[in-house]
C-alpha cells in the first residue's frame, strides 16, 4: 500500500506549524524539509565541508556551523551565491527526506506530510506530491500574528511576506485549503480532523 504524499504550505503567520503538529498527532508521518535543511548546516552538518570549500572558512562559525547572518547577507546580494548554496544543500535535504520517507513507509504510514514553506516558489516539489494543502488567512492577520509572536515591526513582516509567494499563488496551487481566520484552537483542530479523515488518517 502506498502512502498519500501531502505538501503542507502557508505564508508566515498562517498557522502552518500548528496544523502540522495537529496532523502529526492524528497519525501523519511528518517530514520537515526546513528542519532537515537546518541540520545540514548545523555544527558538523553534512553541508559544512562543501560550504567551507565553496565560500571559504569565513562562512563557518568557530563551532563548525554555517554563519547564517553572514551567508544571508551574501546570498541576498548575489544570486549566483544563493544558487551555489542551494546546489550544496538541496541534494542533501532530498537524500535525508527520502530516507525519512522510506522509514515512514516501512513503519506503515498511510499519509506523509511534507512541511514545505516554499512549496509554491520551488518548482521541483509539485510532481512529488499527491495533494497540496494550504493553510490560509488574511494578510493583515499574518502581520498581526507575527508581530505578536516575534516582536518584529509590521514593515519587517510585510517585507518577509513580499519575498514569499502571494496568497493568490498559494491558493491557486492548493488542492485543499484550511482557512485559519478567526478560529479558536479547538475550531482549527476540528477542521484539521476533517481534512485528516479525507487523507485516510
Amino acid at each position: 500500500m502506498t502512502a498519500l504524499r501531502v505538501g503542507l504550505t502557508g505564508g508566515i503567520g498562517s498557522g502552518k506549524s500548528t496544523v502540522l503538529a495537529m496532523l502529526a498527532g492524528l497519525g501523519a508521518a511528518v517530514i520537515d524539509a526546513d528542519a532537515i535543511s537546518r541540520a545540514t548546516t548545523a555544527s558538523g552538518g553534512a553541508a559544512i565541508p562543501a560550504i567551507a570549500q565553496r565560500f571559504g572558512a569565513d562562512f563557518i562559525t568557530p563551532d563548525g556551523a554555517l554563519d547564517r547572518e553572514r551567508m544571508r547577507s551574501h546570498v541576498y546580494a548575489d544570486a549566483g551565491a544563493r544558487k551555489a548554496l542551494e546546489d550544496i544543500v538541496h541534494p542533501l535535504v532530498g537524500q535525508e527526506s527520502a530516507r525519512q520517507v522510506d522509514a515512514a513507509l516501512a513503519a506503515g504510514a498511510r499519509c506523509i506530510v511534507f512541511d514545505i514553506p516554499l512549496l509554491v516558489e520551488s518548482g521541483r516539489w509539485r510532481r512529488q506530491l499527491d495533494r497540496v494543502l494550504v493553510v490560509d488567512c488574511l494578510p493583515e492577520t499574518q502581520v498581526a500574528r507575527v508581530v505578536q509572536r516575534s516582536g518584529l515591526a509590521p514593515e519587517a513582516v510585510r517585507g518577509i511576506m513580499a519575498a514569499q509567494a502571494s496568497r493568490e499563488q498559494r491558493l491557486a496551487a492548493a488542492d485543499i485549503v484550511i482557512s485559519n481566520e478567526g478560529l479558536s484552537l479547538d475550531e482549527l483542530a476540528a477542521k484539521v480532523k476533517e481534512v485528516a479523515r479525507s487523507l485516510g488518517l
